[in-house]
């Protein structure tokens, strides 16, 4: 796991410590042990948990700003908890409506002894906002327009939102509520993944 792990990184551009490798296996392999009762995901193979849920998540740390950040339908922790391990100077709230994740998130604390994560398990819409973040993440949670309407609560004046998505949104981008406007679209390279991946940015206008 390891050895696929550190080849991945390096086709990636990024470099973390050895804690940093063995905290993402780590991460990895309470995911996949979890699965089997808990059906956390669909990614039944650890070697292609590495590449559809770890690198996938941890590529888009370099264009977050920001040290205070909120994954909406965390699920498992994805992307929080990766992008977590490898920004450890910044804090991330991981928000699920659904006890069984929450208990899987809070497990993950402890044994990686993650001291920047705060699971939570609310409805978003019910979710307080004080003080406010400064980016807003998902992953496959929703719409742009659902999630700019359902998370608008959530961002500091001059926070983002950052939505994770496969083929580029132009549809959604199109369809963004008047007060939003769009920052930018990145194209991710995740290696040994096929599909295309986007970052999308979103701001206040």
């Amino acid at each position: 796991m390891i050895n696929k792990l550190t080849s991945l990184l390096q086709a990636a551009n990024i470099s973390l410590s050895d804690q940093q490798k063995q905290q993402l296996i780590g991460y990895v392999s309470l995911l996949d042990k979890w699965n089997k009762a808990y059906n956390l995901t669909s990614v039944r193979d650890p070697q292609q948990m590495l590449v559809r849920h770890i690198l996938d998540s941890i590529v888009v740390a370099p264009h977050l700003k920001g040290s205070r950040f909120i994954d909406v339908g965390t699920g498992p922790g994805l992307p929080g908890i990766p992008l977590a391990i490898v920004m450890p100077e910044a804090h991330f709230t991981l928000l699920d409506s659904l006890g069984k994740r929450v208990r899987f998130l809070r497990q993950v604390q402890h044994e990686l002894g993650l001291e920047n994560i705060t699971p939570v398990q609310i409805r978003v819409e019910e979710f307080p906002s004080e003080p406010p973040f400064d980016g807003v993440i998902s992953r496959a949670f929703a719409s742009l327009e659902d999630m700019v309407n359902w998370c608008h609560h959530l961002p500091a004046p001059e926070g983002r939102f950052f939505a994770l998505k496969g083929v580029r949104p132009d549809d959604e981008i199109a369809s963004l509520p008047a007060g939003y406007k769009l920052d930018a679209v990145v194209e991710l390279k995740v290696p040994q993944l096929d599909g295309e991946r986007h970052l999308v940015i979103i701001g206040r206008e």
